[in-house]
């Protein structure tokens, strides 16, 4: 985890888990863009930018139990999570987790371009093709640039955290537990052929609180092209629980 902007007058936390061979830069600046009262703190997997050496998970058990252990320290504030794509389903996973061990829970999940859980894949797993198949599969993608596919020195380094983060997706299993009770929002983009409208609508069986699901201009990795419109609806939804969560209203930050 990285804190790069530690916020001692923080009334709530923002974990922010990145998508398949992203890092926690991608959340760098959101920050700025959010509430004063609001801490973010991306999540840095093993495997990539600052932890390059060290070695990816390709299985979700075994990284949300580490996740959990790590970041129990830091859920001493009311808190939230936000999920991109594998971040979706790994924050949904460590809610559900948390709630197992009787810890503290997300007081709301931010889900974005990722179908519900229950739904299970069309698409055939790529993790275990041949390399030029799975760099291939990842340019239809759109998340890597072509100017990193086309370089073989750099696509040695990034191949190892590409293949074990799409395995960790296409090797999850869905079981069936009781809705969370901390409210989900959506957002998915509009021109996004890996997850349709209807899929994030299926979110709204994972919770017994408040629902809402939006549409953003952009394909899979709107984050990046719709970043402006995204962190405005985060903002609202922020400000709403700043406003209206008595765990917050009522912390004691002495």
């Amino acid at each position: 985890m990285t804190r790069p902007q530690t916020n001692p007058q923080a009334l709530l936390r923002l974990f922010c888990f990145p998508y398949a061979g992203g890092g926690a830069s991608i959340f760098r600046t959101w920050s700025n863009n959010l509430p004063s009262e609001v801490e973010v703190c991306p999540i840095q997997l093993p495997g990539r930018e600052n932890r390059l050496q060290e070695p990816p998970f390709n299985r979700l058990a075994p990284l949300v139990h580490v996740l959990a252990h790590v970041l129990l320290p830091y859920l001493d504030l009311p808190f939230v999570f936000f999920g991109h794509s594998m971040g979706a389903l790994i924050s949904f996973e460590l809610a559900r987790y948390l709630r197992r061990q009787h810890a503290p829970g997300p007081l709301h999940l931010f889900v974005s371009a990722r179908r519900a859980p229950q739904i299970p894949a069309i698409n055939p797993p790529i993790h275990h093709l041949p390399e030029s198949a799975f760099i291939e599969a990842l340019r239809d993608f759109n998340g890597t640039p072509e100017s990193i596919l086309q370089n073989a020195e750099l696509m040695q380094l990034l191949l190892p955290v590409l293949r074990a983060d799409f395995a960790v997706c296409e090797t999850y299993t869905y079981s069936v537990e009781d809705p969370l009770a901390c409210a989900i929002s959506t957002f998915g983009g509009l021109q996004d052929c890996e997850v349709c409208y209807d899929e994030l609508a299926a979110w709204r069986e994972q919770t017994d609180g408040f629902f809402t699901q939006r549409m953003l201009p952009g394909n899979h990795f709107f984050l990046r092209s719709a970043r402006v419109s995204l962190l405005r609806y985060i903002t609202q939804d922020l400000t709403r629980l700043l406003a209206g969560s008595p765990e917050i209203n009522t912390h004691d930050r002495s």
